[in-house]
């Protein structure tokens, strides 16, 4: 839901471009929004919506995180948190809609993210159900123990990425690493860590681990997941146990635009159907041949 106030309000006004505006209208308006201002979204859906780049996304991404404080975005749960949706939608309670906002805060894996949304939230009896939904364990108020603390975009220890800075994600390792052990992984961040720790990749390679993960949403693979699997499975059966050799097989698959597992076993499936070039086992005789139609006489020109 919009409030026709959105256009007059002062950050909007002065701060977002008209950009930021498109962007945030989307945010509000999008068919994964719920009641309570927290839903899933990745950002290459919001990509496929907008028809931007991932690349696009995740820059808007780090300006309303960082620059507007106006949301907060788990990339483990890949769970995106309006800062004001309490305060520009939740004024009216009642029975049918509490049972509504229960429903849903039940599905909430990240309860940091509904004491976030709890904040700005003006009626006391919905903000006193918010509240009762929030578990504040040490690791979670490590990760937002100020204000402007955030999840990172793209959880990586790659210092080279144009959208990460380096010292963000030294401040943010920490917390990246506990969120590896918690329970509220997806599952299929669940299954590919446990095939790294269990295949030998190495059990304490964090960086590793969260490059790999992150092929989960910045990849073009429709079944990321699978398809990560796969690569992984192929690289142990090389012995080849190291991310650069992972990478380097997806990434391959990307430039042959196979983008699920199945495209990939056919596509390797007619790879070994080709049939090789074959020498050929004809026998020539020796020497230059000799017509058929030419009769040759060995007695000719000599007299006996």
């Amino acid at each position: 839901m919009v409030r026709t106030d959105f256009w007059k309000n002062p950050i909007a006004l002065e701060e977002m471009t008209p950009e930021d505006k498109y962007f945030y209208l989307y945010l509000l308006t999008n068919s994964n929004t719920t009641q309570i201002g927290i839903y899933r979204m990745t950002k290459k859906q919001m990509a496929f919506d907008l028809g931007y780049s991932i690349e696009t996304v995740q820059s808007l991404m780090e300006r309303f995180i960082e620059h507007h404080k106006l949301i907060r975005y788990n990339p483990i749960t890949r769970e995106l948190a309006i800062k004001n949706w309490g305060k520009d939608n939740l004024q009216k309670g009642g029975k049918p809609v509490m049972d509504c906002m229960k429903t849903e805060l039940k599905d909430v894996e990240d309860t940091s993210l509904i004491s976030y949304v709890a904040e700005a939230i003006t009626k006391e009896e919905i903000r006193s159900l918010y509240e009762s939904f929030c578990k504040h364990d040490v690791e979670k108020e490590i990760s937002h123990q100020a204000d402007d603390d955030t999840y990172p975009d793209n959880e990586s220890d790659e210092v080279d990425d144009p959208f990460i800075p380096g010292d963000k994600v030294l401040r943010q390792q920490p917390s990246v690493e506990n969120n590896l052990e918690i329970e509220d992984q997806t599952q299929d961040v669940k299954e590919i860590v446990e095939f790294w720790d269990h295949n030998g990749f190495g059990l304490s390679n964090m960086n590793g681990k969260q490059q790999l993960l992150s092929w989960l949403e910045n990849s073009s693979f429709l079944q990321p997941k699978e398809v990560i699997l796969k690569a992984m499975a192929i690289a142990c059966a090389n012995n080849k146990r190291k991310l650069n050799y992972v990478v380097g097989i997806l990434k391959n698959w990307e430039n042959e635009s196979l983008l699920t597992a199945r495209e990939i076993d056919s596509y390797h499936e007619n790879q070994k159907s080709v049939p090789k070039n074959k020498h050929s086992t004809e026998s020539f005789p020796a020497g230059r041949a000799i017509p058929d139609e030419v009769n040759l006489d060995l007695s000719a020109g000599e007299d006996w």
